[in-house]
């Protein structure tokens, strides 16, 4: 019999009720009391009620949370989130709603905590605290403490690295510019006790013309100016670890070279007659679509098999925001202001924006906020204005959002990947104004984009 099936409709069918499987739930991602209140509220019944009345399911003793304000209920294969006549209302991606569906990862704020919605693992991340401490009787699934901050998300990442580590497999890092793949590669090669340097090149950075000099190295007299000896990059890692970031970037002749390499673990010098041996571990990482690459002809099919023995991908900040409070308060501390304060309001800046440019850009938001603060408290005045642009409409209900494009007949309507590509190209990659235009919260065109493995860097890097 045939599939008739919409694709929105498909979406639900890996979401199982309470008790049939991986653990639905809200995972707290910032309240102003959260060290008073649970890490995460598993959902293990059909009906659960949200409020500050003693005796409901879910006990918030949080300001502007109404005696009963909200029930998340399984209906149709699906949670959704009804509003019981609460004063303040109920928030879900940015907008106030009477009644929602929930989807992964969906953001939701009752009075003031904001949540976010997970399909599974909701008891695992009630272990991890918002300040990166578990709660008592916990473990980390990670032996070693680590540069990565974060909670179940980078502490997976983080076991998951001291398992290969110590093997000689290649691995690839993928994950959207930002997400932090030098820093894991610089753990993997600390896990992997090898006595050698860490070496790390970009290879979107370095001229095509000067890439093969700085990785293979030279001879004196090689070519016009190559007056000494130079090791490279290659050599210089004999015994450690190589670190090739952007590796989507490197030009086929140089692929052709590194191949070599990893092949017969020796490189030959510009200007050499002798190959010379190296030991050394190969990481790389990109966030391009190396599968097409391959198909397009602009990325060596035998290279890749070579290079991705292993692959470790690192999720966009997006998709771990309960971690920005305590990457915040990371920051903070390395810019010297470790007792600051982050207004609730400041923090609802930060959790409303999607941050393209992942922990990169929080770096960056957190270091302004503190170079322009007249006091300890971050008002909400000093975040970046992409950060005040996501919370133009927030909280506004359905009335104020804008209307559905003719196109779409039913809220069941998907894009194909042609039609996304093409609005992802006109607004440049804002993904915030792409939904604007389809009329969708934000998180559902990431949904999207995941679903046709569209990376959003392809939108913002065409200059």
């Amino acid at each position: 019999m045939a599939d008739n099936t919409t694709g929105a409709m498909q979406e639900f069918e890996t979401t199982l009720g309470p008790g049939a499987g991986p653990v639905a739930g809200l995972v707290l991602l910032y309240a102003e009391s959260w060290a008073k209140l649970p890490a995460a509220f598993p959902l293990r019944q059909d009906l659960v009620v949200i409020g500050r009345e003693p005796g409901v399911d879910i006990e918030l003793e949080v300001p502007a949370v109404s005696r009963r304000h909200a029930e998340i209920a399984w209906l149709n294969r699906a949670y959704h989130i009804r509003d019981l006549g609460s004063r303040n209302g109920v928030i879900v991606n940015g907008r106030r709603v009477q009644s929602s569906p929930l989807d992964d990862n969906d953001e939701l704020r009752i009075g003031d905590a904001i949540f976010k919605f997970v399909d599974r693992d909701a008891e695992h991340y009630a272990c991890y605290r918002l300040d990166g401490t578990l709660i008592r009787g916990a473990s980390r699934r990670a032996a070693q403490p680590s540069l990565l901050v974060g909670g179940l998300q980078m502490d997976r990442i983080v076991a998951e690295l001291e398992r290969v580590a110590p093997t000689l497999l290649s691995v690839v890092l993928r994950g959207a510019s930002g997400t932090g793949k030098e820093i894991v590669a610089s753990e993997l090669h600390r896990l992997s006790g090898r006595n050698g340097r860490f070496a790390a090149v970009n290879c979107a950075a370095i001229p095509a013309l000067l890439l093969e000099s700085e990785l293979f190295g030279f001879k004196r007299g090689a070519f016009s100016g190559a007056d000494r000896d130079k090791p490279g990059l290659i050599r210089a890692a004999d015994g450690g670890t190589l670190f090739l970031d952007e590796i989507g970037d490197m030009p086929v002749d140089a692929q052709a070279k590194l191949l070599r390499v990893l092949q017969a673990r020796e490189v030959l010098p510009l200007g050499a007659t002798m190959p010379e041996k190296v030991d050394l571990r190969v990481v790389s990482a990109t966030h391009r679509d190396l599968n097409r690459m391959q198909q397009e002809g602009r990325f060596r099919e035998d290279l890749y098999a070579r290079l991705n023995e292993y692959e470790v991908f690192l999720p966009p900040l997006h998709e771990r925001k309960e971690d920005i409070h305590v990457l915040a308060r990371s920051f903070l501390a390395r810019a010297g202001r470790p007792g600051y304060t982050l207004s609730f309001p400041y923090m609802t800046g930060l959790l409303q924006h999607d941050f393209p440019y992942n922990v990169r850009e929080l770096e960056g938001c957190i270091k302004r906020s503190v170079a322009l603060s007249e006091g300890p408290i971050l008002s909400p005045d000093l975040l970046p204005e992409a950060v005040l642009e996501a919370m133009t409409d927030y909280g506004k209900g359905p009335s104020h959002a804008p209307p559905m494009r003719a196109v779409e007949p039913s809220a069941l309507y998907v894009p194909s990947e042609l039609e996304l590509r093409t609005l992802l190209v006109n607004h440049r990659g804002n993904v915030a104004a792409v939904g604007r235009e389809l009329g969708k919260a934000r998180m559902q065109i990431h949904r999207w984009m995941k679903r046709y493995g569209i990376a959003v860097e392809e939108f913002r890097n065409e200059d």
